[in-house]
């Protein structure tokens, strides 16, 4: 058996001299070995053998120490380990980012993984971003992208991995501007209609449909609704306030609270569990609630093959979350539009017609025409959040908008809360 390798650096005397000896093995399983000054056990060694203990653990270019020069590939590894640190929340939990910083590794690995990071320069970039715009990514994701890289050679530039020139190089590549590029351009996300969210509702669950209520009276971000406990709440008052204890800007040490009306207590009332840590909107619970009405409704008498049967396909069936994602929140969502709004003949599927031979009878173009069909009529949970933002804007003006939306800022309320069109024309008549 191999011995396994001492990662720890150890301290040992030096027999020729009788100097302290410090000696190390890197990530690549590379072995190192330094010198001290002083003799071994004496002031002067051990100081000096703790400043070098410290530079191996703030500093990756010990670590990393090699003959051959530094690869990307080499670079892109050690800071995915960085952010898989760093991008994670109170909890533990990686974040979001962490999904993006990945997607951009990936890329530059498949270009340039030997090449070496003295070598690197801006045409490198643009080269990718060439990649991206033909591979269809829109122009915001394309800049998202190269801010990313641009932020994995300032670390790198920061733990002395990263010649100063070449990051600079690298962040001097602009951002793509609107309308002089070839990639493609997405529209800003728009405020919902009531009457389309209205039409969505009675083909959610009890629970989906809490979600997208819950929503649309307090304006939260979808992932603050799917997080809601009742240990969460504040219920002493009139008002209640709900704190979520993670949010987009929690690592940001700002704090979140968001208040919540007669309507929406009314709401979350009949979510209520005797576990006060108990997600308010639950998957799991709301399957238990779809079963025991179905239960209910059953007219044929329960046999004991059949409860043996039942209980086989529970056993091997998925266990069910306690709380909704963004994700499947948004899936339930799309769903329910595609019930909703049912494409036209003969793009629709057809009745008794299964998945498969619905999608083996439809052609290239009628295929291409359902999918525009199908984002032409469907929404998503964070419309909801800036049909709020434009109500409240309209009614009670931009600051109580961006108090309601949480926002520090009004510049990001702008976003969220659409000017009021008819306030304008109001204005036109009287002063135009």
């Amino acid at each position: 058996m191999a011995r396994t390798r001492n990662l720890t650096p150890t301290y040992f005397k030096h027999k020729q001299s009788g100097r302290g000896r410090l000696a190390w093995t890197d990530g690549n399983g590379n072995r190192h070995e330094q010198l001290l000054p002083g003799k071994y056990g004496s002031a002067e060694s051990l100081r000096a053998k703790a400043r070098l203990e410290l530079e191996l653990t703030v500093s990756l270019k010990r670590t990393l120490d090699s003959p051959d020069p530094l690869t990307v590939a080499e670079l892109l590894g050690v800071y995915l380990d960085y952010a898989e640190q760093h991008y994670r929340h109170p909890d533990g939990t990686p974040t979001s980012q962490i999904t993006v910083v990945k997607l951009t590794i990936k890329t530059f690995r498949e270009l340039y993984a030997d090449k070496p990071v003295s070598d690197f320069g801006p045409l490198c970039v643009k080269i990718a971003r060439q990649k991206w715009i033909q591979e269809g990514r829109s122009r915001a994701e394309c800049n998202r992208q190269v801010a990313i890289l641009k932020r994995i050679f300032k670390w790198g530039l920061s733990e002395e991995l990263v010649p100063a020139e070449i990051y600079q190089g690298v962040a001097a590549i602009a951002g793509l501007q609107r309308g002089r590029t070839k990639a493609r351009e997405t529209e800003p996300i728009k405020p919902v209609d009531d009457d389309v969210v209205d039409a969505t509702l009675p083909n959610l669950g009890r629970h989906v449909r809490g979600l997208v209520e819950l929503q649309r009276l307090c304006g939260c971000r979808p992932g603050e609704a799917c997080s809601i406990r009742r240990c969460d709440i504040e219920t002493g008052g009139t008002i209640w306030f709900y704190k979520p204890p993670k949010h987009k800007n929690s690592y940001r040490g700002k704090p979140r609270t968001i208040a919540l009306g007669p309507k929406s207590q009314v709401l979350l009332g009949e979510f209520f569990t005797p576990n006060l840590d108990d997600y308010l909107f639950s998957p799991r619970r709301a399957v238990e609630e779809l079963i025991a009405e179905r239960s209910q409704k059953r007219k044929t008498p329960r046999w004991p093959s059949h409860l043996k049967r039942n209980a086989d396909k529970r056993k091997n069936n998925r266990k069910l979350k306690e709380r909704y994602t963004k994700g499947s929140y948004e899936l339930a969502i799309d769903r329910a539009c595609d019930r909703a709004f049912a494409a036209p003949e003969p793009l629709a599927q057809r009745q008794g017609e299964t998945a498969t031979a619905w999608q083996a009878r439809l052609t290239d173009d009628q295929k291409a025409k359902l999918k525009e069909w199908k984002k032409a009529h469907r929404w998503s949970p964070n419309q909801l959040r800036h049909t709020h933002g434009t109500k409240v804007r309209k009614a009670f003006g931009l600051e109580a908008a961006g108090a309601a939306l949480g926002h520090s800022k009004m510049s990001a309320t702008e976003i969220y809360a659409e000017r009021d069109a008819q306030l304008a024309a109001t204005v036109a008549l009287t002063l135009g």
